[in-house]
């Protein structure tokens, strides 16, 4: 029995196998003391991108309030919840658990407001470079800007971490990309990992938007109260303990709509599974998809999302936030590319798209507070000037 199956007893034979797997981009040494998908899920935390999350927006720009989520915590509450479901499903859950820890490395600041406006930025004044999309984004840095060993840039993680990292990329980057974005050109499935870790993704974001969003104060329960699924539960939280407090009858709501969630897409999974049999990681790719909630909650899932897309993500608070964001981001991209000399000297290139390029790099890898510190810098005369 080799290493890495005594830590898997339980892995299906649709699982990816950290021993089957399709390699680095560069030959390493086999680890001694773990399996190669742990290795990976290890050199992810280590990495500078993954600490720079807890200063990245998730929702809330970081400095609003200490309690609110960030990239790293949301990044760690999706792994939690992937790797209870991939126990449950035989999955690689270390894989399951790279992926979901890596997934936002490429993320910019101010959360999707920044990449919206660096994305326009790349398109509208340097567009041979097909735009930023922080999945590729994310790919990029595990694959080159991370700067920690010797031999190669970026991490060197296997193919299947990389494969569930890049969960969405265009045609036009895709091709590009040799054999890591071959299925969105073919239009197969990656692993049931990297499917499990997206879907795993919406079932954080989502029940702790709505945490985050009542906290602000920004959405209310009776606002909630109008979305089925959030009702439900609410009502039978009420019905059996009501003499809870508020606060704690808000969190056993959004822990118990996390369970329904987590126990659907687990059964749900499995029956599909039993039903197609898939006997190996390639009939996954050549399946549909196959990590996913039943069509009832499904349909409460993306009632949620309506609703928190309408009073929570276009709420007028947070609008002014992501336009002082976006114009952040774009004042500075401008700045720089107008002005290379601005930059610091290992993001000056020879080239409009590869100067672009590394502008993108730059800014997509700050936080929240360095990327206003550097708009003062750029921008701002004061004392220092």
């Amino acid at each position: 029995m080799s290493r890495s199956e005594t830590h898997h007893l339980g892995r299906a034979p649709y699982a990816c196998d950290p021993d089957q797997s399709r390699g680095r981009r560069f030959e390493e040494p086999a680890p001694s003391n773990r399996s190669e998908f742990q290795r990976d899920r290890d050199r992810i935390v280590h990495a500078n991108a993954f600490r720079r999350l807890a200063y990245k927006t998730q929702v809330f720009v970081n400095h609003e309030g200490d309690w609110f989520r960030t990239r790293l915590t949301h990044s760690l509450e999706v792994a939690q919840i992937a790797r209870v479901v991939a126990r449950s499903l035989g999955l690689d859950e270390d894989l399951t658990e790279a992926i979901a820890l890596a997934h936002d490395l490429g993320h910019t600041p101010f959360g999707h407001a920044g990449q919206d406006e660096l994305n326009r930025c790349m398109k509208t004044l340097a567009p041979e470079t097909n735009g930023f999309e922080h999945n590729l984004q994310s790919l990029r840095v595990v694959d080159e800007l991370e700067e920690r060993y010797p031999g190669f840039n970026g991490l060197n993680l296997c193919f299947e971490t990389r494969e569930g990292i890049l969960k969405h990329c265009s045609l036009a980057n895709a091709r590009e990309l040799g054999e890591i974005g071959q299925r969105f050109i073919n239009r197969t499935q990656p692993s049931l990992e990297a499917q499990l870790a997206n879907l795993a993704d919406e079932i954080a974001y989502n029940n702790h938007d709505v945490d985050d969003g009542l906290r602000s104060g920004l959405i209310t329960l009776r606002q909630l109260q109008e979305v089925p699924i959030f009702a439900q539960h609410f009502d039978a939280v009420a019905k059996g303990l009501p003499d809870l407090p508020e606060p704690r009858a808000i969190a056993e709501t959004i822990r118990q709509m996390i369970n329904t969630l987590i126990m659907d897409v687990t059964q749900t999974t499995l029956a599909r599974l039993q039903q197609l049999q898939p006997k190996s990681v390639d009939d996954v790719r050549l399946a549909p998809v196959l990590v996913t909630f039943s069509e009832t909650v499904r349909k409460q899932a993306d009632e949620l999302k309506a609703f928190l897309l309408q009073q929570l993500y276009r709420h007028y608070k947070v609008a002014r936030m992501t336009g002082k964001a976006r114009h952040i981001v774009k004042r500075l991209f401008e700045a720089f590319l107008d002005d290379p000399a601005l930059l610091p000297p290992e993001y000056r290139c020879a080239g409009q798209a590869q100067q672009a390029r590394a502008i993108a790099d730059y800014i997509a890898g700050m936080t929240d507070r360095f990327a206003i510190l550097e708009y003062r810098r750029v921008f701002k005369m004061d004392e220092t000037f």
